[in-house]
């Protein structure tokens, strides 16, 4: 019979451990992603990205693909996993960088990526990236302080005739319209939701 009065010892903290994330189709299906390293790093879900690439579609074959924000690099590995050309990931952490970095090994994709170490607003601002991308997908953090600002940023990498992908919490809103994009498309999942800019709305 226990002895309530006498201290208890600590009991172990539960840990919610994100699920393994996989490439879903394509040249690199089923190869295991590394999984965020910290609470500043939301990959995009399995299930909204396979959303995503169903609505892009024919798309994302030989298309240029910056992901920015890029953390684990899953949508960027996706695209090129489905036929994209090239990916190039802006990223700004060290140690997520890391964890991007052998996610491209994982999937041996290194010589048609680019991994530039830079904040997406200030990157955008002077230009740092050589290409432009056909498709510009976004996920920063839900409570960035601005969507405006990123959505500007964003118009500044994409081609012509490129689309724009904003992630974010579907509890924010989003601007018709910024920097010469107009939104058009958006698609409500759970918490999230995706927001499909271009510069000629007809998507």
């Amino acid at each position: 019979m226990s002895d309530e009065t006498s201290p208890r010892a600590p009991q172990p903290v539960a840990c919610r451990l994100s699920p393994p994330m996989r490439i879903i189709a394509g040249e690199f299906k089923g190869r295991t992603l590394k999984g965020p390293t910290g609470s500043g790093v939301r990959p995009t879900s399995d299930g909204l990205r396979e959303t995503l690439f169903n609505i892009l579609r024919d798309r994302v074959a030989h298309a240029r693909v910056i992901d920015a924000y890029a953390g684990t690099g899953s949508v960027g590995l996706e695209a090129l996993s489905r036929g994209a050309a090239h990916a190039t990931f802006i990223e700004r952490d060290p140690g997520t960088i890391r964890v991007l970095t052998e996610n491209v090994r994982t999937c041996r994709a290194e010589g048609i990526t680019t991994i530039v170490r830079d904040d997406v607003l200030k990157a955008a601002g002077r230009n740092a990236l050589k290409e432009s991308g056909d498709l510009v997908f976004a996920d920063p953090p839900y409570d960035v302080s601005s969507l405006d600002d990123v959505l500007a940023a964003l118009a500044a990498l994409v081609t012509r005739e490129g689309l724009v992908i904003l992630e974010y919490s579907k509890r924010r809103d989003t601007p018709p319209s910024v920097g010469g994009l107009t939104r058009g498309r958006v698609h409500v999942a759970g918490d999230s939701a995706l927001a499909f800019y271009t510069s000629a709305p007809t998507f």
